[in-house]
């Protein structure tokens, strides 16, 4: 025994390092063929023997390139370090389609790990164009130049502004549905080519008549991209909601209004380096309309069940009750649990057919639905409480619960229960008073048997009544009159001069500025520790912009370096801060489109820390 427990403690620390080994495969969900890219492995503890799969549908460019990393912390006097050794391969995708790298394995100390595997979906290489594909055609040759030249101009006219590379396109999930029926529409929008630096400003949405409108909470915009009409875009979803169609005939919705802001670059004056070799950039407000569509909404067939609860959709329901053996006075609970997808809210409680005798209590309903590009989706919980107040058996009736399958496109019914309850007589109760309960109704005798008391003859013993002492016309009736209305016009003031703040949008802007500032470094702060470089330089460049838009009431159409210098001077601000302020919106644009390490994204990030809480306390 003690020999086992030596060999366990020896081992410990081995088996304890070997669940602590990380091993894992990363590369981007979607390519485009043709375009390298890279698929990474990674390993928290020295390691070696990497072996790959055969990467199946891709052609292998480069790699594996090992790369490793280190880092050691001191918090709260306990030290913290860490470990990294990446393998990096350098891939091409040879034709769409959706593929799956196996997992790959390596060696850490005596034993192998193996990573996950990888899904990626490689989507269509751009189609170029007919004129480009016919320059070998003698009929092209004449005029390649000329053409070129046109669209050349034409692109460099298009990019400067958007021009036909960004658009916003009208889904629905289905555009002929029965009344009631849900369906998803979406408005998603299409960029390639174009700095899109706000995806939804001053958003214009139509009044959807006719429908029942349910928003789907999205969170955060995510962009992916897709191949659509022979280009691939960047494509981002920017408002989701589930339509629910109140009549039937052709349903029209109308367009929807969105306004993008897109950073352009712009040549202007050189006034550092930074300038001279990025250029200078400013937003420009693009409007974009969103397609209308119709609907055809068709009404629900003829000859629908009597036990029909408006529920459109796929349903089913269960029930269960209490108990079947009660006593009088005893209350039963009969539970029905409707599940499905469709029209949930707009679904009828079956009713219950109680016996005579029953005290019954309106039924109390839990619903637990989330919103699905189905509908409502989860389950709707129905209690009935009911009180038997007489002994003898019962039999309560089955429960019908009918709907519209739009699946199979008829009209289903489902009977749930059906149960006899004993109910036997309430303790005290006596034979007499349960035979009178029996044949008399509830209304016109009730507790005979306990109605009656046992009289005292004991001595009547009363007490003085006490004096009571008007008040009307006193100092505290009048107070009692005045407090109301004075806390009554103090809470109209203050009210009144919030609705005034919250009209006023600019200054409302200008109070939340640092607010807004301080979460764009939060969320710059994580992505750094998280080593995603793209967003964290994204975070900061829109923290520092954002910030000076709003602090200094600059419209997002003119908000540039020389408006911000002008302002700031404007407002007696210091010239070594003011040049701080372009020198940290330069590096940022910069570090934006070249690599860093990451000595320079914390210093980038303390700059413009700095930077925004020194402008707060000039209080601009």
């Amino acid at each position: 025994m003690k020999r086992q427990l030596a060999i366990l403690i020896a081992l410990l620390p081995a088996l304890l390092w070997a669940e602590d080994v990380s091993f894992r495969a990363d590369a981007p969900s979607q390519v485009i063929e043709g375009k390298p890219f890279q698929l990474r492995y990674t390993v928290n503890q020295k390691a070696r023997d990497l072996r790959a799969p055969e990467f199946t549908g891709f052609d292998f460019l480069a790699g594996p390139y090992q790369s490793t990393s280190s880092s050691t912390s001191f918090v709260n006097g306990k030290r913290t370090s860490s470990y990294m050794q990446t393998y990096t391969y350098t891939l091409v995708g040879n034709k769409a389609g959706a593929f799956t790298i196996p997992p790959a394995t390596i060696r850490v100390g005596g034993d192998d790990y193996t990573s996950n595997g990888v899904k990626i979906e490689v989507l269509p290489a751009d189609e170029q164009p007919a004129a480009v594909q016919q320059q070998g055609s003698p009929s092209s040759n004449a005029n390649a130049n000329t053409n070129a030249a046109a669209r050349q101009q034409q692109q460099q006219t298009s990019s400067s502004a958007g021009g036909d590379n960004i658009f916003i396109r009208t889904i629905v999930s289905k555009t002929n549905v029965h009344e009631q029926e849900a369906l998803v529409l979406s408005y998603k929008l299409y960029f390639a080519g174009v700095d899109v630096a706000q995806f939804t400003n001053n958003t214009k949405l139509p009044e959807f008549e006719g429908f029942l409108k349910q928003e789907i909470e999205q969170g955060d915009i995510q962009t992916e991209l897709e191949h659509y009409n022979g280009r691939n875009y960047q494509t981002a979803v920017l408002y989701q909601t589930l339509l629910y169609p109140q009549r039937s005939g052709d349903l029209k919705i109308d367009p929807a209004q969105f306004e993008a802001v897109l950073r352009v670059q712009v040549r202007q004056q050189v006034r550092s380096i930074f300038d001279d070799f990025f250029g200078s950039y400013t937003n420009v407000t693009r409007a974009l309309t969103a397609p209308g569509v119709t609907i055809h909404s068709e009404a629900l067939p003829s000859g629908k069940p009597a036990g029909f609860s408006g529920g459109v959709g796929q349903f089913s329901v269960s029930g269960d009750i209490s108990g079947t053996d009660l006593k009088a006075n005893d209350a039963v609970t009969v539970r029905l649990t409707i599940q499905g997808t469709g029209n949930m809210k707009m679904v009828k409680s079956p009713a219950i057919d109680w016996p005579e005798g029953f005290e019954t209590y309106d039924p109390k309903v839990t619903n637990k639905l989330k919103q699905t590009t189905q509908g409502m989706s989860g389950t709707r919980e129905i209690e009935y409480l009911a009180i038997p107040r007489s002994a003898g058996n019962y039999t309560i009736p089955a429960v019908t619960f009918s709907w519209f399958d739009t699946r199979d496109n008829r009209y289903k019914t489902q009977t749930v229960g059906g149960w006899t309850l004993h109910i036997a007589r309430a303790e005290g109760e006596s034979e007499q008073t349960a035979v009178v309960q029996n044949y008399v109704n509830k209304e016109d005798i009730k507790q005979l048997g306990t109605d009656i008391r046992y009289i005292s003859t004991g001595g009547l013993q009363t007490e003085p009544a006490r004096q009571t002492h008007v008040v009307f016309g006193t100092w505290l009736f009048r107070l009692c009159y005045l407090l109301p209305l004075l806390i009554a016009v103090v809470l109209f003031i203050v009210f009144r001069r919030r609705i005034a703040e919250n009209a006023d949008r600019v200054r409302m802007r200008y109070k939340k500025a640092n607010k807004v500032a301080q979460k764009r470094l939060r969320e710059a702060r994580q992505a750094k520790d998280a080593e995603n470089k793209t967003v964290f330089y994204e975070a900061i460049e829109r923290a520092a912009w954002t910030y000076l838009s709003d602090r200094l009431s600059i419209p997002t159409a003119s908000l540039n370096k020389d408006n911000i210098e002008s302002i700031l001077r404007g407002k007696q601000v210091d010239d070594s801060l003011i040049k701080e302020v372009r020198e940290v919106l330069s590096v940022a644009e910069q570090a934006r489109y070249a690599p860093t390490n990451n000595s320079d994204m914390e210093q980038l990030f303390e700059r413009t820390a700095t930077l925004i809480n020194q402008l707060e306390n000039r209080k601009l």
